[in-house]
């Protein structure tokens, strides 16, 4: 039987899911982070320790992914995850109106809604990437991840247009309202963006043989077993810290270190968001139209994107110490750019990786990557700025103590611009198409639906 591949209207319609994830996503951890720390006087810590929280949640990746596997369908999970994240959006926004008079109380809840919202958010982006990495043709996953994620993108910044005027005059009953509104919209976007997208795919039925349904633990071994998997989990992780050290200190850098207002720093936010968005659609562009090897390409734009984001890294350096006269703007669109061709390349890759692995397993896969960039955006958001309150306590200038940590942030680009360069070497790329040993099951191994509990409902 001959694979029908996904065309392009269905790639741009589960854009539109990775749009609603994103229209959520801004308002979990920027809106409400904002409402906490300004409106209701709360520690900035707060905030920060719940989006660091949903990272951690987000760990669970690799299950989600084996129950979309396992079944050998995506939408249920997709739908479901969703779900369950405009639930937690729900709770969240509760929870923050909560805590201006209950702040115990509100916490309580905002940490049950953070779960929701971490588990929601990997249930429904690992089968997402999973659907496209199987049934996307090997030749159209650059112009496919480029759409993906920079529909992502476009969500979040229409999003946080949209929301940023209608919430003024600011009041919970209207940030509730305007909550609900951008819940309610994403849940349907993503009901009618996955509708149909999967019955068009032949598909084999779930398998009942004990040998192809396996244990998650079992599968899980056999994807960290694989040498190639294995060292890709730890490319997304140096790679990703990377990527977001930058997030929470580019914006006081052009405050303290080149006088910026509060109004122009968040126009330069802007000017860097161009560049990625840039970036990204030339690789998706590029990448349709270049012929042979579509991996081989994705490994070349890795490389080049983790390279060029050091060297931005490293003209920011030099800016802090020439603020009179460094073209700021020109720096940050310019390392905007880069983010984009690295990030579009390496989804693309990602999707490359799992797509060649054995058949079935491609959502473990998608999740344990997903669990280690998780990991890596928690943690280098965090190391960043607490980097940065460190050497500003040793260093009298701001701008040695940015200089120090944009340094950090070049050595760990270019760590993995090294670490793809293996990815060059095809047997290299090929020790995922190998098939595996089967893991025999064993009478005392737990039975999925026991194993994962009410998870295999969404």
């Amino acid at each position: 039987m001959t694979q029908k591949h996904l065309d392009w209207i269905a790639i741009i319609r589960l854009g539109l899911v990775q749009s609603a994830i994103g229209s959520i996503v801004v308002i979990t951890n920027s809106t409400l982070n904002r409402v906490m720390v300004v409106e209701l006087a709360l520690a900035a810590s707060l905030p920060a320790a719940l989006v660091a929280w949903h990272y951690a949640i987000q760990l669970s990746r690799p299950i989600w992914g084996h129950g979309s596997d396992v079944g050998r369908r995506r939408t249920p999970w997709i739908v479901g995850g969703m779900g369950l994240l405009v639930i937690g959006a729900l709770f969240a926004t509760n929870a923050t109106i909560w805590m201006a008079t209950n702040p115990v109380g509100g916490t309580l809840l905002g940490i049950l809604a953070f779960a929701m919202i971490g588990a929601g958010v990997g249930a429904s982006g690992t089968s997402l990437l999973a659907l496209l990495a199987t049934e996307v043709a090997p030749s159209r996953r650059p112009a496919a991840a480029a759409i993906t994620w920079i529909m992502m993108i476009v969500g979040i910044v229409i999003t946080a247009g949209v929301i940023g005027q209608w919430l003024d005059p600011f009041s919970p009953q209207r940030l509730a309202l305007v909550v609900s509104c951008v819940a309610g919209t994403a849940f349907l976007v993503t009901l009618l963006a996955v509708n149909g997208v999967e019955s068009g795919i032949a598909k084999p039925p779930p398998s009942s043989e004990p040998g192809e349904q396996q244990a998650f633990v079992s599968v899980l071994k056999q994807t960290l077993n694989d040498p190639l998997a294995r060292h890709f989990t730890i490319f997304v992780f140096v790679s990703m810290l990377a990527y977001s050290a930058q997030d929470l200190i580019l914006e006081p850098f052009a405050g303290l270190v080149f006088g910026f207002t509060v109004g122009e720093s968040t126009q330069l936010a802007g000017v860097q968001h161009g560049g990625v968005l840039l970036g990204m659609i030339l690789v998706g562009l590029a990448g349709s139209f270049v012929s042979g090897d579509k991996t081989a390409w994705l490994v070349r734009g890795t490389i080049f994107g983790c390279a060029a984001s050091a060297a931005a890294l490293v003209f920011l350096m030099a800016a802090a110490y020439r603020p009179a006269t460094w073209p700021l703007e020109a720096t940050v669109f310019g390392l905007g750019f880069a983010n984009g061709v690295f990030a579009v390349s390496a989804i693309g890759l990602m999707m490359s990786f799992a797509g060649k692995g054995a058949s079935g397993k491609e959502g473990v896969r998608m999740g344990v990557w997903g669990a280690s960039q998780a990991i890596a955006f928690g943690v280098g958001g965090f190391a960043g700025a607490a980097g940065l309150d460190v050497m500003r306590h040793l260093m009298e200038a701001p701008s040695g103590a940015f200089a120090a940590v944009f340094a950090a942030e070049a050595c760990f680009f270019i760590g993995a611009a090294v670490l793809a360069l293996r990815y060059r070497k095809p047997q290299i790329r090929g020790s995922l198409s190998r098939p595996h040993t089967p893991v025999q099951s064993t009478p005392n191994a737990i039975p999925l639906g026991v194993q994962h509990g009410t998870a295999n409902n969404l």
